[in-house]
């Protein structure tokens, strides 16, 4: 029998990547996509994500007074952004997810003036052995810095260090709210009843109809009501 769903997790099981077009349909060719599937699951020999900081999803209201009470409390709109750090990271991947314009010389640039439309899912697990994911459909990866330094009696590593912003999912109407008004992050926790990975995937990632990665990688798929796992 499965346990409640927490909100406390623990470590980083895996980060998973793909890029849609601008009509929010994910891309599933390897020259233009991230691989044949559309998606990557970031888990090869020496690989995989360090940290996934996620921030700015909500903040304080302002408060708005009448009569010399607070009367109403005005809410801004999500922005959520990522703060990710790879331990390591395909570099022809990266630089897909970064724009960076490749030749035929080994060599790449990056493109001015926009940006692939990427879409995350970051999976970890609650204290009662849970799958708890992120996903985010649509949003922008930058590698602000690349810092490098000498070796000496220890050897000095620059792990790979992004910054994620999240946008409006597209096309309107992908993780929509009880009002109906989409918005730029969905949770999900593989103990709540009715969880479904494949249809999660789907949502996240623009459609996407292949193999159920998550449930090779060992990750449960569905509950029933009484929120047994399968």
């Amino acid at each position: 029998m499965a346990k409640t769903a927490g909100t406390s997790s623990f470590g980083i099981d895996y980060v998973v990547f793909g890029i849609v077009d601008d009509a929010g349909k994910l891309i599933t060719t390897a020259d233009q996509g991230v691989s044949d599937t559309g998606i990557v699951l970031v888990d090869g020999d020496g690989e995989g994500a360090t940290t996934a900081n996620v921030t700015n999803i909500e903040a304080a209201g302002t408060e708005q007074y009448a009569n010399n009470q607070v009367k109403r409390i005005a809410h801004g709109l999500s922005r959520p952004q990522v703060s990710l750090t790879m331990l390591d990271l395909d570099l022809e991947l990266t630089n897909k997810l970064l724009g960076y314009d490749m030749d035929k010389t080994g060599g790449a640039v990056l493109r001015y003036g926009s940006k692939p439309n990427v879409a995350m899912l970051i999976a970890s697990r609650d204290f009662n052995d849970n799958y708890h994911y992120i996903g985010f459909a649509n949003g922008e990866m930058i590698e602000p810095t690349l810092n490098h330094g000498t070796n000496n009696a220890n050897e000095t590593d620059a792990n790979a260090t992004f910054t994620y912003q999240a946008l409006a999912p597209i096309p309107d109407g992908t993780f929509a709210d009880a009002n109906g008004s989409s918005q730029p992050m969905k949770i999900w926790n593989s103990g709540l009843a009715g969880f479904d990975s494949a249809a999660m995937l789907k949502e996240v990632f623009g459609g996407y109809a292949g193999a159920n990665i998550l449930n090779i990688h060992g990750s449960a798929s569905s509950t029933t009501p009484s929120g047994a796992v399968h």
